[in-house]
Protein backbone atom coordinates (compact mmCIF):
# COMPACT_ATOMS: atom_id res chain seq x y z
CA UNK A 1 0.00 0.00 0.00
CA UNK A 2 1.19 3.49 -0.81
CA UNK A 3 0.80 6.22 1.83
CA UNK A 4 0.95 9.99 1.37
CA UNK A 5 2.30 11.83 4.41
CA UNK A 6 1.08 15.41 4.62
CA UNK A 7 3.73 18.00 5.36
CA UNK A 8 2.86 21.64 6.02
CA UNK A 9 6.21 22.88 4.68
CA UNK A 10 6.64 20.66 1.61
CA UNK A 11 2.96 20.17 0.71
CA UNK A 12 0.98 23.02 2.30
CA UNK A 13 -2.33 21.98 0.72
CA UNK A 14 -2.45 18.21 0.15
CA UNK A 15 -6.06 18.08 -1.08
CA UNK A 16 -5.24 17.84 -4.80
CA UNK A 17 -2.50 15.26 -4.21
CA UNK A 18 -4.86 13.10 -2.13
CA UNK A 19 -7.56 13.39 -4.82
CA UNK A 20 -5.08 11.99 -7.38
CA UNK A 21 -4.15 8.89 -5.36
CA UNK A 22 -5.30 5.61 -6.93
CA UNK A 23 -8.79 4.72 -5.69
CA UNK A 24 -8.83 2.02 -3.02
CA UNK A 25 -5.06 1.43 -3.05
CA UNK A 26 -3.60 4.11 -0.82
CA UNK A 27 -3.66 5.80 2.54
CA UNK A 28 -3.03 9.25 3.97
CA UNK A 29 -1.23 10.20 7.17
CA UNK A 30 -2.46 13.64 8.24
CA UNK A 31 0.32 15.43 10.05
CA UNK A 32 0.17 19.20 9.50
CA UNK A 33 0.99 19.59 13.19
CA UNK A 34 0.24 23.03 14.53
CA UNK A 35 -1.56 24.19 11.38
CA UNK A 36 -4.34 26.56 12.42
CA UNK A 37 -6.76 24.99 9.92
CA UNK A 38 -5.85 21.36 10.70
CA UNK A 39 -9.40 20.34 11.67
CA UNK A 40 -10.86 21.80 8.46
CA UNK A 41 -8.11 20.17 6.42
CA UNK A 42 -8.86 16.91 8.22
CA UNK A 43 -12.57 17.14 7.36
CA UNK A 44 -11.75 17.81 3.71
CA UNK A 45 -9.26 14.93 3.54
CA UNK A 46 -11.68 12.58 5.29
CA UNK A 47 -14.33 13.36 2.67
CA UNK A 48 -11.87 12.81 -0.20
CA UNK A 49 -10.62 9.59 1.39
CA UNK A 50 -14.14 8.23 1.87
CA UNK A 51 -15.05 9.04 -1.73
CA UNK A 52 -11.87 7.41 -3.07
CA UNK A 53 -11.84 4.49 -0.58
CA UNK A 54 -8.49 5.57 0.89
CA UNK A 55 -7.34 4.92 4.44
CA UNK A 56 -6.83 7.96 6.67
CA UNK A 57 -4.88 8.18 9.92
CA UNK A 58 -4.32 11.29 12.00
CA UNK A 59 -0.99 11.88 13.71
CA UNK A 60 -0.98 12.83 17.36
CA UNK A 61 -4.64 13.79 17.83
CA UNK A 62 -7.00 11.01 18.88
CA UNK A 63 -9.92 13.41 19.28
CA UNK A 64 -9.60 14.71 15.72
CA UNK A 65 -9.15 11.15 14.42
CA UNK A 66 -12.33 10.02 16.19
CA UNK A 67 -14.32 12.98 14.87
CA UNK A 68 -13.21 12.12 11.31
CA UNK A 69 -13.78 8.39 11.64
CA UNK A 70 -10.07 7.97 10.96
CA UNK A 71 -7.32 5.84 12.40
CA UNK A 72 -4.50 7.10 14.60
CA UNK A 73 -0.81 7.52 13.77
CA UNK A 74 1.44 7.16 16.82
CA UNK A 75 4.91 8.58 17.10
CA UNK A 76 7.64 6.12 18.00
CA UNK A 77 5.08 3.51 19.01
CA UNK A 78 3.89 5.57 21.96
CA UNK A 79 0.36 4.32 22.47
CA UNK A 80 -1.94 2.94 23.27
CA UNK A 81 -3.28 2.00 19.87
CA UNK A 82 -7.03 2.38 19.46
CA UNK A 83 -9.08 -0.74 20.01
CA UNK A 84 -12.46 -1.86 18.82
CA UNK A 85 -14.23 -2.60 15.61
CA UNK A 86 -12.67 -0.85 12.63
CA UNK A 87 -9.86 0.70 14.69
CA UNK A 88 -6.66 1.15 12.72
CA UNK A 89 -3.32 2.44 13.93
CA UNK A 90 0.04 3.17 12.36
CA UNK A 91 3.26 4.36 13.95
CA UNK A 92 6.56 5.91 13.04
CA UNK A 93 9.72 4.06 14.02
CA UNK A 94 13.37 5.02 13.62
CA UNK A 95 15.10 2.14 15.36
CA UNK A 96 14.49 -1.34 16.76
CA UNK A 97 13.29 -0.14 20.16
CA UNK A 98 10.57 1.98 18.54
CA UNK A 99 9.55 -0.89 16.26
CA UNK A 100 9.26 -3.23 19.23
CA UNK A 101 7.28 -0.62 21.19
CA UNK A 102 4.91 -0.22 18.22
CA UNK A 103 4.44 -4.00 18.08
CA UNK A 104 3.69 -4.17 21.82
CA UNK A 105 1.28 -1.27 21.48
CA UNK A 106 -0.64 -3.21 18.85
CA UNK A 107 -0.37 -0.98 15.81
CA UNK A 108 -1.31 -2.43 12.44
CA UNK A 109 1.63 -0.95 10.51
CA UNK A 110 4.89 0.81 11.37
CA UNK A 111 6.71 3.19 9.02
CA UNK A 112 10.43 2.55 9.46
CA UNK A 113 12.48 5.56 8.45
CA UNK A 114 14.50 7.01 6.99
CA UNK A 115 14.96 4.14 4.58
CA UNK A 116 16.94 6.31 2.15
CA UNK A 117 18.35 9.86 2.08
CA UNK A 118 15.42 12.25 2.12
CA UNK A 119 14.68 15.91 1.44
CA UNK A 120 12.71 15.97 4.71
CA UNK A 121 15.97 15.60 6.66
CA UNK A 122 18.79 16.84 4.41
CA UNK A 123 22.13 15.37 5.38
CA UNK A 124 20.55 12.96 7.87
CA UNK A 125 21.72 9.37 8.09
CA UNK A 126 19.59 6.86 6.21
CA UNK A 127 19.15 3.20 7.15
CA UNK A 128 19.83 1.81 3.67
CA UNK A 129 18.50 -1.47 2.27
CA UNK A 130 20.46 -3.91 4.47
CA UNK A 131 19.85 -2.19 7.81
CA UNK A 132 16.22 -1.33 7.01
CA UNK A 133 15.56 -4.97 6.08
CA UNK A 134 17.28 -6.33 9.18
CA UNK A 135 15.31 -4.03 11.49
CA UNK A 136 12.01 -4.66 9.72
CA UNK A 137 12.45 -8.43 10.04
CA UNK A 138 13.04 -8.12 13.79
CA UNK A 139 10.11 -5.78 14.49
CA UNK A 140 7.39 -8.39 14.83
CA UNK A 141 4.77 -6.42 12.87
CA UNK A 142 3.94 -5.19 9.37
CA UNK A 143 6.50 -2.58 8.28
CA UNK A 144 6.44 0.00 5.49
CA UNK A 145 9.32 2.11 4.23
CA UNK A 146 9.43 5.87 4.63
CA UNK A 147 12.08 8.40 3.67
CA UNK A 148 13.58 8.99 0.24
CA UNK A 149 11.02 6.76 -1.43
CA UNK A 150 11.11 6.53 -5.19
CA UNK A 151 10.49 3.61 -7.53
CA UNK A 152 13.98 2.19 -7.99
CA UNK A 153 14.83 2.52 -4.31
CA UNK A 154 11.70 0.93 -2.90
CA UNK A 155 12.02 -2.00 -5.32
CA UNK A 156 15.37 -2.80 -3.66
CA UNK A 157 13.62 -3.60 -0.36
CA UNK A 158 12.61 -7.23 0.21
CA UNK A 159 9.01 -7.82 -0.85
CA UNK A 160 8.42 -10.36 1.90
CA UNK A 161 9.14 -7.67 4.52
CA UNK A 162 8.17 -4.32 2.98
CA UNK A 163 4.39 -4.03 3.33
CA UNK A 164 4.13 -0.61 1.73
CA UNK A 165 5.77 2.76 1.35
CA UNK A 166 5.10 6.27 2.57
CA UNK A 167 6.17 9.40 0.76
CA UNK A 168 5.67 13.11 0.32
CA UNK A 169 7.60 14.35 -2.69
CA UNK A 170 7.26 11.18 -4.77
CA UNK A 171 3.46 11.54 -4.72
CA UNK A 172 3.02 15.20 -5.60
Amino acid sequence: MLWLFTDAARLPDPRAAVARLPRGLCGVVLRHDGAPDRARLGRDLARICRNRRLALVVAGDRRLAASLGAGVHLRGGRGPAPRGRGAFATSSAHDLSQLLRAARTGVDLAFLSPAFPTDSHPGGAALGVARWSRLARRGGLAVAALGGIEGSRVRALPRDVCQGAGAIGALV
